[in-house]
């Protein structure tokens, strides 16, 4: 039996949007992966910089070297900031939450991604490792059909009003406030 072929719609209007992922539930970065996964099907190029979860072993790191050349990824954080554990110095997370800023700046400026991840800015213009205005020039400096996607809770309300698309993630139930330990493959 024969396939059906598949229509691709394309829009009328072509423009790279915000994209928010926000909110106190679970899903913020693995739905920004999964813009990225879609992308890398269609031979779009992302980057994605993690601001906050740099020091930490994740399966997303692994799969994501799989969507080359299509994909990158680059960990820049100290892992999250102030939290029981933390042996780093504000001063510090600070430092690597900047270094990622300047990197997101030269991808804008290279021109050469469609899609570009900044995972947890949100909760790192929250904790102050990174400031408002930082982010709002990087929103208003990308190319016009560059694709923006900022994760991490606590979005600040002027970076909701730019964006083209919000989602709030709400916890309803999680697995660990039934003292299930993170399971690989779905939390890391």
């Amino acid at each position: 039996m024969k396939k059906p072929k598949l229509k691709i719609l394309e829009p009328e209007k072509k423009v790279g949007l915000v994209i928010v992922m926000t909110g106190e539930g679970k899903g913020k970065t693995t739905s920004a992966l999964g813009i990225a996964l879609r992308a890398a099907g269609y031979g779009l190029r992302v980057c994605i910089i993690e601001f906050i979860k740099g020091d930490m072993y994740s399966g997303e790191l692994d799969g994501i070297k799989k969507l080359f050349p299509y994909a990158e990824i680059h960990l820049m954080g100290k892992g999250f900031c102030g939290v029981k554990g933390d042996k780093y110095s504000y001063q510090d997370h600070r430092a690597k939450a900047q270094e990622a800023l300047r990197l997101a700046k030269k991808k804008i400026s290279s021109r050469k991604i469609d899609i570009l991840v900044l995972d947890e800015i949100n909760y790192a213009v929250k904790l102050k490792l990174v400031d408002l205005p930082q982010v709002l020039e990087l929103i208003e400096n990308k190319p016009l059909r560059m694709h923006l996607v900022l994760t991490g809770r606590g979005a600040h309300r002027e970076v909701i009003k730019r964006a083209h698309t919000v989602t709030e993630m709400k916890e309803i139930k999680h697995a660990f406030k039934s003292r299930i330990e993170p399971q690989k493959g779905i939390d890391y």
